[in-house]
């Protein structure tokens, strides 16, 4: 049976610590209260534990994907409209759920709350399920006693960055498989055909094509220790962009060059102002001061160079500047984007053109996926043709002059 710790004031109104074992988190406070304490505050006892956890060391591996805390949302916004207590509600959807991680966190949240913290503070104990957007939305629905009309703003949120991100997967999930199977055929008939065909060519003593020479080196490569050392190298060279990526200046340069990529360069562009003008609208439209809110949006933007505008035009507004003036000076943002955002904050409406602009470069996105999509199938499937044709290629060449000598 667990034991808890309590912080009490007894009958004469002095403050003391009192152990108690209960099931419950529940029961141990109506335990404290029948003997008659007015329990300040309550916590489970860790104790000390010398048995590895597998659950808590399982759980650490688990991710909450966006998806899911979408329908949580949409859940938790439901039963509270319906008039059915937060711990209640959070019992509820903690043993229907399935992800572990969250169940846990829903679990914790629920003896938080029925210990007299607020939801939000009780949230932001479990920052991989639920971010600092998400708390602060919480904080103001529970200000501004509408806390199921945030959630269901935050289920809309929630629905429409993931529906923008499988947008953005699968413009590159086309790619990266063809890629994937073109390098993997190209590797394996280099390393298992070539090879025959080159005792053959031996044998018969053919002067080889240039070609034919460069790709059996290529498989003498493949097939001796310097694989290891190729492997090696792009296994270096790939930490060594994930340590130069932590860098802030780094984080900067790659995110400025992938603005301007081809083809991606747009689609990362229209992405980003998307997400910027669905979480700036969602924070300002549930009650979050706007410098919170843009502090917010600047963490989740997920690009560099974003995020330096966002925070430049929250610099600006500190000083009574005007949001539009900030993005417009740091050129990241399209100008009809920005020219949207001006008439918001002359009319008044900004949290409304802000939404509107999300839906529009949304739209945008998703076109811009299609339009990418019909672009890169017929190149990867040329570039897939073009690597084996070229291997055949070298092997029928030789064959080639064989016949004509025989000729």
């Amino acid at each position: 049976m667990p034991t808890f710790v309590a912080r009490v004031r007894d009958s004469k109104g002095q403050s003391r610590t009192e152990k108690i074992s209960a099931e419950s988190l529940a029961q141990a406070r109506t335990n404290l209260r029948d003997k008659g304490f007015v329990v300040q505050e309550l916590k489970q006892s860790q104790g000390f534990q010398a048995s590895f956890d597998f659950k808590k060391f399982q759980n650490s591996f688990a991710k909450v994907p966006i998806k899911e805390k979408a329908v949580f949302s949409r859940q938790l916004a439901t039963l509270i409209n319906a008039g059915v207590a937060i711990v209640r509600s959070l019992g509820v959807l903690s043993d229907q759920c399935t992800n572990p991680k969250m169940k846990q966190a829903l679990i914790d949240i629920s003896n938080d709350v029925q210990s007299g913290v607020n939801l939000s503070d009780a949230m932001r104990k479990h920052p991989d399920c639920f971010d600092g957007l998400y708390v602060s939305m919480i904080q103001a629905g529970e200000v501004g006693g509408v806390l199921d009309e945030v959630l269901s703003r935050l289920a809309k949120l929630l629905e429409d960055v993931a529906r923008l991100q499988n947008q953005i997967k699968s413009a590159l999930a086309y790619p990266v498989v063809v890629g994937f199977l073109a390098t993997s055929i190209f590797v394996g008939m280099t390393v298992f055909l070539i090879p025959i065909f080159a005792g053959i060519f031996k044998d018969l003593g053919t002067e080889l094509p240039a070609l034919t020479q460069f790709l059996m080196t290529c498989s003498e490569i493949l097939r001796s220790f310097w694989s290891l050392a190729i492997v090696l190298f792009f296994i270096g060279a790939g930490i060594a962009y994930k340590q130069y990526y932590k860098t802030r200046v780094g984080k900067e340069t790659i995110d400025r060059l992938s603005l301007k990529m081809p083809l991606f360069g747009e689609l990362i562009q229209k992405s980003s102002v998307a997400r910027f003008s669905r979480t700036f609208g969602a924070l300002t439209r549930s009650g979050v001061p706007i410098l919170t809110s843009l502090e917010i949006v600047r963490d989740t933007s997920g690009n560099q160079v974003v995020s330096n505008a966002i925070d430049a035009a929250r610099l600006e507004i500190q000083q009574g500047g005007m949001i539009s003036i900030a993005l417009q000076k740091e050129k990241v943002f399209p100008a009809m984007a920005i020219q949207m955002i001006n008439i918001g904050e002359e009319t008044g409406e900004l949290d409304a053109m802000l939404m509107k602009i999300a839906d529009f470069y949304e739209d945008e996105v998703e076109q811009t996926v299609k339009a990418l999509t019909s672009i890169l199938e017929p190149l990867m499937i040329v570039v897939l043709g073009g690597m084996v044709g070229t291997i055949i290629l070298a092997m029928y060449l030789p064959l080639f002059k064989v016949f004509e000598k025989l000729g």
